[in-house]
């Protein structure tokens, strides 16, 4: 029954593997997992790790990083780990991007292991493709010991597991006998001690990013224009949207909540002018957020469960944004993801209409003004209802489009997501030909509301 979940080995981390021991025994490559497998989820890579995988290059390796994170995150986690290929958005636990992955490293499927912390998704999407894989212990955060039910699940398989001794040391017992200092490093993480210590762990992320800031050289944009009349006269883009949803499991109180929170964080930014190269930052410009400033308890995401929490609904504003910058020629460079499927579609599906994640510091949405002249952004909140615009002084000689392709809800074990595929086309507005298009959203996301509410046309097996 659960044997499809089985992994080829079950070992302490990453650190105790015998990489030595799978080179001899004919394996050429090692895809890796990243978060809770090599660091805690959206932490930085160490030098531990760093160290490791100079390592296991040197073994003669070649090493593979499968994501279902987006590429700036990868990218930020390789900035020291060198010679690596990887796939952002891989939306495990389907095989294709597995079997991708061995095609890019050209090599054969039995050279190849596959390492992972998730049963449900590295191991079963492992095991789909048919690939020899290792399932390690997960490094969590001291807010993740309440993980949840799929953690639980884990346990009882994984207790299955361990009574069959057929399924068991496939590789051939890999792992190092004893742990070694750096297993031992990463078994007790000092955010996991205790709920201080994680708020120390956070606290020392937003210091990272303001150290980071004060030495880059990127000029960030900080002058608002709070004279109406003082508006640029071309609209680059627009968007508005109703903030107030209802349905099932919904509480009112905070999506009232929600508006005032956006309302307060709206005028922060509404008016800021970016001129040519400069950089726009969410948080740089609307501060930190606590109940002195206003903000209610809204509603948010945290740990795959929606909850009450300050400054709730503040993703929707940068999700608002979002979409304005893609309607334009501007570059977006921070830019992180949710499921954009927290609530039900109210009317005619929108691309992108939700899934933007923001948290204060560190967890940004940021974009740069590539162009040669100034931007204005303007966000403001009437009946409510939220408003956005970006302007300019002249007009560009493109218009863009967001499209999403092969959109549906499929059920995998237990829960439901909504896939699909989301492109942006580059359009040359005097003959109407699309001069690019472009992947931006290879969208796998859970379905955070009732699972009656799915249209029913829209599920696909």
């Amino acid at each position: 029954m659960f044997k499809k979940f089985y992994p080829y080995e079950y070992v302490e981390s990453v650190f105790t593997i015998d990489y030595d021991k799978l080179y001899k025994k004919g394996y050429r490559g090692l895809i890796f997992d990243i978060d809770n497998t090599l660091v805690p989820h959206g932490e930085d890579s160490t030098p531990e790790i760093d160290e490791l995988f100079n390592k296991i290059q040197n073994i003669g390796f070649k090493t593979f990083f499968l994501s279902d994170n987006g590429k700036k995150r990868i990218e930020k986690f390789l900035e020291n780990i060198k010679n690596s290929q990887y796939i952002d958005n891989a939306g495990k636990p389907k095989p294709n991007n597995y079997l991708k992955a061995i095609e890019m490293m050209e090599l054969d499927k039995d050279k190849v292991v596959y390492i992972g912390d998730q049963t449900f998704k590295d191991i079963l999407g492992a095991n789909k493709a048919d690939i020899p894989n290792i399932l390690v212990k997960y490094i969590g955060f001291y807010t993740e010991k309440k993980i949840g039910i799929k953690r639980h699940l884990e346990r009882i398989i994984l207790k299955t597991y361990k009574r069959s001794k057929k399924y068991q040391h496939r590789l051939g017992n890999i792992e190092i006998e004893g742990e070694n200092k750096m297993a031992k490093k990463q078994k007790k993480l000092f955010c996991e001690r205790n709920a201080l210590f994680f708020k120390i762990s956070t606290q020392k992320e937003v210091i990272r990013r303001n150290i980071k800031d004060l030495v880059s050289k990127e000029k960030f944009a900080k002058k608002r224009k709070k004279d109406n009349n003082e508006k640029l006269p071309n609209i680059v883009s627009s968007y508005n949207s109703e903030l107030i949803k209802k349905g099932k499991g919904i509480e009112p109180e905070l999506q009232e909540n929600k508006v005032v929170n956006i309302n307060i964080a709206g005028s922060k930014i509404n008016g800021i002018t970016i001129h040519p190269g400069e950089v726009f930052s969410y948080w740089r410009t609307i501060g930190s957020v606590n109940k002195r400033k206003g903000y209610k308890a809204g509603r948010v995401l945290r740990n795959d469960k929606l909850q009450p929490g300050m400054g709730g609904g503040l993703c929707n504003l940068a999700n608002t944004i979002n979409l304005l910058v893609l309607n334009s020629p501007l570059e977006i460079t921070e830019f992180h993801t949710h499921s954009d499927a927290l609530a039900p579609d109210e009317g005619k599906r929108v691309p992108l209409s939700a899934g933007t994640c923001v948290g204060y510091n560190y967890i940004d949405y940021r974009f740069k003004n590539t162009t040669d002249q100034d931007i204005q952004l303007y966000l403001w909140v009437e009946d409510k209802k939220l408003y956005g615009e970006l302007r300019s002084k002249k007009e560009f000689p493109w218009k863009y489009e967001i499209i999403e392709e092969n959109h549906h809800f499929q059920k995998e074990g237990e829960k439901y997501y909504r896939v699909s595929k989301i492109y942006r086309n580059k359009i040359d507005k005097a003959t109407g030909n699309i001069l690019e298009k472009k992947l931006i959203w290879d969208n796998h996301s859970r379905v955070m509301f009732d699972y009656d509410l799915i249209p029913k046309e829209l599920i696909k097996n």
